[in-house]
């Protein structure tokens, strides 16, 4: 018998498990591919060509996480983007980067960019108090005596003074970022169309809905308090891929006693006397453990895993209604040259950004209405990344391998339409997205691999394709993710817990869902909770 076993080996698995090693567990991790990773993951797409299939940016891996993990020791090598975004517009273009923003700014709007850097360091005053919530343990609603409802009145009061240090106008700014659509928040403060889109798209992202749907701000914030290599809200490249990172924790763990068995799916949680003992696996191997912590979306652990009967009524009916669907379509191309855009044609550090084609908030808007009504938007927004630019490991001397990371897009479509029968055309509609800015790219593209929402279910586990395991709103949020009661990464199965992007504080690979959880089991088995 182990100690724990950790239910699939994505980034916060593996996260998960190299904490628990560290704290003296003996832990197994079971991943039902043959690679570890989850949608953190190189492989090769097309001969020659290597790619992150899924996610594909570094920002949000929690510095701590890399500290604890010595990820640097074990091979990680992150590199900043020479420029953060590049926005090619109908007839012009606009660049956002260190030392560039404000010209650009000022080509649109004085007025902009006078206001740019107030914008800058309120917002960054919010995201430094969210930095320090990412780490911590969301109070938990609990039912009981006093003795359970005290430590929760603790984390409460812990919770209240790091938001005490935000003065009143930054309460105001917390406020309204919570609750406000992103479009509302840029409209206030800009009024030149090309900043609202460079910031507004970091409200869509991962996020099936307009830019001007309330809550749509938080999503907008979620985005902006990583960093790289020490520089706060930079975005930067793996060498070698988002793999890279996971292998990293791969061999931490493994350093530190883990076993991990790829190829090894579960087909059940066992749970005996209302406590979780161990594993079916889908080979019918029954595998036995003191807890059980599972990096699974929330949906399919007390969809498929856990049966019925060992969950309230109410969180089980809770779980059938979380909401995730984020409208992801994702695409790698492999590519016999480097695009170049009608508005930029020279080759330069714009095509090592993240090149976005969404030239206003409201052409973001038309797009997810569009793709309400009809499945997808005949005008999508597209993100590319060109990692080669910065990696030449990836592809062939003289060739280059770029990301498509596009919305919006229905995770299911209308009309009981398949994805299956819809991917390829959907496809072709990407590739000429950006050949209608890039001429000359459609024809570069030696091969490419589609990943519809269906496909990123499918191989990924990201439920309607949602890259955050969840909805952003504030109904799944800190204490109330996954479900209020089950915030604190325990479940209501005693020994079964959760340490997937469903959790606080969600989606993106940062480990902190991992980190966190990690924290409550070692907690629980010092406490002989096991």
């Amino acid at each position: 018998m182990t100690d724990v076993i950790v239910v699939g080996g994505g980034h916060n698995g593996l996260t998960c498990a190299a904490y628990l090693a560290a704290a003296g567990l003996k832990v197994t991790v079971l991943e039902r591919r043959d690679v570890v990773g989850g949608a953190a993951v190189t492989e090769e797409f097309y001969p020659g060509f290597r790619n992150s299939v899924a996610s594909y940016t570094v920002s949000l891996l929690n510095p701590k996480v890399i500290r604890d993990l010595e990820l640097h020791r074990h091979g990680l090598k992150v590199v900043e983007r020479k420029m953060s975004n590049f926005l090619p517009l109908g007839g012009d273009h606009f660049c956002v980067g260190e030392g560039r923003t404000k010209a650009e700014v000022a080509r649109f709007s004085a007025r902009d960019a006078e206001r740019l850097d107030a914008y800058g360091d309120r917002l960054e005053r919010i995201a430094d108090v969210l930095r320090e919530l990412v780490l911590m343990t969301p109070p938990n609603l609990v039912e009981g005596g006093l003795a359970r409802a005290i430590p929760e009145l603790l984390k409460s009061a812990s919770l209240g003074r790091r938001l005490s240090k935000l003065d009143m106008t930054g309460k105001r700014d917390l406020l309204a970022l919570f609750s406000q659509s992103a479009g509302d928040w840029l409209d206030g403060w800009f009024e030149s169309e090309p900043i609202k889109a460079a910031y507004g798209f970091d409200g869509v992202v991962g996020n099936y809905a307009s830019p001007y749907t309330p809550g749509s701000a938080y999503v907008l914030l979620h985005h902006v308090f990583g960093e790289v290599n020490g520089k706060k809200g930079a975005w930067g490249h793996a060498i070698g891929g988002m793999g890279a990172i996971t292998q990293a924790m791969a061999a931490c763990c493994r350093e530190r006693g883990v076993e991990i068995r790829t190829g090894t799916g579960v087909a059940e949680v066992l749970v005996e006397k209302g406590r979780a003992t161990g594993v079916v696996t889908g080979a019918g191997e029954t595998l036995k453990a003191r807890a059980v912590v599972s990096n699974l979306h929330p949906k399919q652990l007390f969809g498929k895993l856990v049966d019925e009967a060992h969950q309230p009524a109410d969180f089980r009916e809770r779980i059938g209604r979380y909401r995730s669907g984020s409208g992801t379509f994702r695409m790698n191309v492999a590519l016999s040259e480097l695009p170049r855009f009608s508005v930029l044609p020279e080759l330069g550090d714009h095509l090592t950004a993240g090149i976005i084609i969404a030239p206003s908030l409201d052409y973001m808007d038309r797009a997810y209405t569009d793709a309400r009504h009809h499945g997808w938007s005949k005008a999508p927004i597209v993100e590319m990344l060109i990692p080669s630019t910065l990696d030449d490991s990836l592809a062939p001397a003289g060739r280059h391998v770029a990301s498509l990371f596009c919305q919006h897009v229905a995770p299911a479509l209308p009309d009981g339409r398949s994805w299956d029968d819809c991917r390829e055309e959907v496809a072709d509609l990407m590739i000429a997205t950006v050949d209608r800015h890039a001429p000359g790219f459609r024809a570069s593209v030696l091969g490419r691999q589609v990943l519809s929402p269906l496909d990123l279910e499918r191989t990924f586990g990201l439920v309607g394709g949602d890259i955050m395991h969840g909805n952003l709103s504030l109904d799944q949020m800190f204490s109330a993710r996954p479900v209020l009661g089950a915030g604190d990464y325990r479940t209501p199965v005693a020994g079964l817990y959760q340490c997937g992007a469903g959790t606080h504080p969600g989606g993106g690979v940062t480990g902190a869902p991992g980190h966190n959880a990690a924290r409550e089991v070692v907690r629980d088995a010092r406490r002989r909770r096991f």
